[in-house]
């Protein structure tokens, strides 16, 4: 990793490692379970993605010049930012909602995006923990339109700011809810009910940044003064990357994997549950 991205690193801890402190949702470590892997996927991750999604969004811009008219582009690009920036993040977020909402539905799919919620505790290093596959198709989907549109480049950069920061803001362990705005933007405590274990919150909150498009297509889940109590899949998954990389294609034919006994309790209690295993 450039020493930029490991000055940004920096500060994150800085910022989320007290506020987990002062504000948990749930009493855990620093070093929680399996936090070396985690801290392996943000090491690692990141070139695999940023090659994946620049191949999209090359073709994208490609394909945008034979289809979209260069005048509309240039309209689009031309407006002020004040309105390009909200409309970037409403078209990014409805393709990231449903292309989310599909990896949750197919099977196939889910065995991909099932490394992410195989974590069993959040925090602020969480969201690092995704395979290439998901994120590279999860976030290109997100980003064909305001590329084949012709949305400047700043406004553009602006989103992926704003994405980033409220990725590692939304997985980490900290106590905020956002009163009323719940409604409209995704907080820490709604996506932590994504990720819940628990029946009544399974395949809920898929948005990334705007809460109200899970109640405008019926996936809304936030029931008010409740905190979810259990995190993660039905049965293990190995907890090593190159294992969790090789996973959706090999699964336990080449990587067999023990319950622990926290598992075991999770899967007893969840038996009458739809089954989110891999």
């Amino acid at each position: 990793m450039d020493p930029f991205g490991l000055k940004i690193i920096f500060i994150t801890v800085l910022v989320f490692v007290p506020l987990e402190r002062l504000f948990a949702i749930h009493p855990q470590k620093v070093f929680r379970r399996n936090w070396g892997n985690d801290l392996i996927f943000l090491l690692f991750n990141g070139m695999l993605i940023k090659l994946g999604l620049l191949a999209v969004i090359v073709s994208v811009i490609f394909a945008a010049a034979w289809v979209v008219p260069t005048s509309f582009r240039a309209v689009v690009g031309g407006l002020p930012y004040w309105v390009q920036i909200p409309a970037v993040i409403l078209l990014s977020d409805l393709g990231f909602y449903w292309t989310h909402r599909m990896f949750h539905a197919v099977p196939w799919l889910w065995r991909f995006h099932s490394i992410h919620h195989s974590m069993e505790e959040l925090d602020w290093l969480a969201a690092s923990r995704g395979h290439p596959v998901d994120q590279v198709l999860t976030l290109g989907v997100a980003l064909v339109p305001v590329f084949a549109l012709g949305f400047s480049e700043w406004a553009i950069g602006v989103f992926a700011w704003i994405h980033q920061w409220q990725s590692i803001f939304v997985h980490s362990n900290v106590r905020f809810g956002f009163g009323p705005l719940r409604f409209l933007f995704v907080s820490p405590e709604f996506h932590h009910w994504h990720h819940s274990n628990e029946r009544e919150a399974r395949d809920r909150n898929f948005a990334a940044q705007l809460s109200f498009l899970d109640a405008l297509f019926g996936s809304f889940h936030l029931p008010r003064g409740q905190i979810p109590k259990a995190y993660g899949l039905d049965r293990p998954m190995p907890q090593r990357y190159l294992r969790q990389l090789l996973y959706p294609f090999f699964g336990e034919r080449i990587f067999p994997s023990k319950p622990d006994t926290a598992t075991l309790v999770r899967t007893m209690a969840a038996q009458k549950v739809p089954n989110r295993s891999l």
